[in-house]
Order: C-alpha cells, then sequence, then structure tokens
C-alpha cells in the first residue's frame, strides 16, 4: 500500500463558510447535480444548498426541524424528516421546491434509503416510545409505521442502510447504546443481530456492500468497524477521544473528533492502521455530530465554531 498516493486539499474558497441556519441536522450529496443539502436540525425550519466548493445556492424554508436527509435511489428526489413537522417532505434536486408532503407518527428525526424504500426513525426525545416506519412514495399506501418489532427504543433511532437488504438501527446517547440488525424481506423487518457499540451513540455508517458497519460512540476513543451479521468486531480507526462522525466509501474510512488539534479528521483506507490523511479545520471549529459526507471526490465537513449552533461548511478535495 502507498498511502502517499492519496493527497486531500482544502481548496482556499472553500474554508469555513457559514450557513444560514440556527442548527444543523443531517447532510447529503447529490452529485449528479453537484449540490450538497444541509438541514438545520429540529430548532430550525429550513434546507440550505450549497454548490461543491461550499457555496450557498439557495435555502428551502417551510421545513419545520428538518433533519435527516436521504436522496431517492434515481437522485431525482430528496427526502427530509421534519420532526418538527410530524411529517417527510420530498423535494425535486432540480427545481430545489417541494413536491410533495407526507404524515408520519411523532418526530420522525432519521432517515436511512434500501434500493426505493425510505425508512425513519420516529418518535420524540425521552418518551422511550420511538419506532420505525417506512415511505414508499409510489405505492398505493405510502406511509407504514410501528415496524420495529419488539426492540425498545428512548427516541427516533438513527438509521443506516444500504440495497443489501438490511437496516440498522441504533440507540442514540445512552450511557449503553446498542445497534438492531433487521434483515428486509418483503417490505417487512426481521430482527437480526443486536449488540453494545459503547456509550453515547452519535452516528453510524455502512460500506456500500453492507459487509461493515462503523459507529461512532463518544465513550470510545476510535471508530470501531464491525460484521452486521453477528456484531463480530472487524477493526478499528483511532480518532481519539470522543469521535463524533463517520463517513465511508468502497476505499476510505473518514472519521471525525471532537478535539481541537490539528487532525480534527482523519481518513483512512479500509485496514489502514495509520491515517492516510489527517485535516486540521478552521482556527475554533470542530466536526459536527453525524457532520461528514463523501462526493466522488471530496469530503465535506460541517463544523460548529466555539460550540456555536449556526454550522459551517468546509470541503476537502482528492
Amino acid at each position: 500500500m502507498v498511502l502517499a498516493a492519496t493527497t486531500f486539499t482544502a481548496p482556499a474558497a472553500s474554508a469555513a463558510t457559514a450557513l444560514p441556519l440556527s442548527g444543523f441536522g443531517d447532510i447529503a450529496v447529490d452529485q449528479t447535480h453537484q449540490r450538497v443539502f444541509i438541514s438545520g436540525g429540529a430548532t430550525s425550519n429550513g434546507i440550505v444548498v450549497t454548490d461543491f466548493a461550499g457555496n450557498v445556492v439557495k435555502s428551502i424554508n417551510n421545513q419545520s426541524g428538518a433533519t435527516g436527509l436521504e436522496l431517492s435511489a434515481d437522485g431525482t428526489l430528496l427526502f427530509a424528516a421534519l420532526a418538527a413537522g410530524d411529517a417527510i417532505s420530498v423535494i425535486s434536486t432540480t427545481s430545489l421546491t417541494e413536491t410533495h408532503r407526507y404524515a408520519t407518527g411523532p418526530c420522525p428525526t432519521h432517515l436511512a434509503r434500501s434500493k426505493t424504500t425510505v425508512w425513519f426513525g420516529y418518535g420524540c426525545e425521552g418518551t422511550f416510545a420511538g419506532k420505525i416506519g417506512k415511505l414508499e412514495h409510489l405505492a398505493a399506501k405510502p406511509v407504514t409505521g410501528d415496524l420495529q418489532g419488539a426492540t425498545r427504543y428512548q427516541r427516533a433511532p438513527l438509521l443506516t442502510a444500504t440495497d443489501t437488504d438490511m437496516l440498522i438501527a441504533g440507540q442514540l446517547a445512552l450511557s449503553l447504546s446498542t445497534v438492531q440488525v433487521y434483515y428486509i424481506e418483503a417490505g417487512a423487518l426481521t430482527p437480526d443481530s443486536t449488540g453494545e457499540v459503547g456509550a453515547s451513540l452519535v452516528d453510524l455508517d455502512l460500506t456500500p456492500d453492507g459487509l461493515t458497519l462503523h459507529s461512532a460512540a463518544g465513550s470510545r476513543d476510535r471508530v470501531e468497524a464491525w460484521s452486521p451479521t453477528n456484531l463480530a468486531r472487524r477493526g478499528a480507526y483511532a480518532a481519539r477521544p470522543r469521535p463524533n462522525a463517520v463517513a465511508v466509501t468502497e476505499r476510505f474510512v473518514a472519521v471525525g473528533a471532537l478535539t481541537g488539534d490539528a487532525n480534527d479528521v482523519l481518513i483512512y483506507e479500509h485496514g489502514g492502521s495509520v491515517p492516510t490523511s489527517t485535516r486540521a479545520l478552521a482556527t475554533g471549529h470542530t466536526v459536527a455530530p453525524r457532520g461528514l459526507a463523501w462526493g466522488a471526490d471530496r469530503l465535506f465537513v460541517i463544523t460548529s465554531h466555539d460550540n456555536r449552533p449556526q454550522p459551517n461548511i468546509e470541503v476537502f478535495t482528492v
């Protein structure tokens, strides 16, 4: 392995662009139109659209508590979980306008897509009534809820999925955070493996082939890799205390942590023992929880400055 073959640089135009949002919820990358969507979270009412350099293109308003974001399989639609609107909105990635809205249960917060189905975690914080539903926007009955089985969630579970008929749900911010693996069979969820991934789980991501799950939990000093079939360990990527973001591609694992040193973001090749690159964010900036997302040739990083709620975006190109 020749580590020097891969380098990451920060173009001057992309350094710490402030976003017109009062908070941060999620990030989704539209490679086809070279757009990045950033939601403002449960206390905001908007989604900001930037280009691949981090420049703001448009703000999409009237998105009550927009948090989880997910693109359709063909990239023509963006789905947004409206945690303060008890609904999922559908936005055209061409016109950047809302085209439809589907009512859900309370506090839909996190989204994941498997093939043409959008799964959503819903349930308000502290209710111990978190559930999983699905949206099939072209079906006769688009929204179906209460699909999580016997697993109990204390709030809307964090979700991750691929096109391999597997959905994984995580318990967020508990002193003992667990994940539940589901297999998708004929549109239903069949519970399978479950296990503990540390305290204060913040982020989950699956490799595109669905063979490795990655978790970032605040109690660890590393992002950990797992086999979804039995939750056996598949390695770890040092991140220093409090890792809070992970994003993976076929080749790379990007991790972020709540630190103030020059290694805010570390990029590993799968199975690598040392990073191929480390990146320092702008002075006073830290990676936002779940604030990493890959494009085809660049890494997008959502940051906060001095713990202020307004998010920023930085772009590192490969």
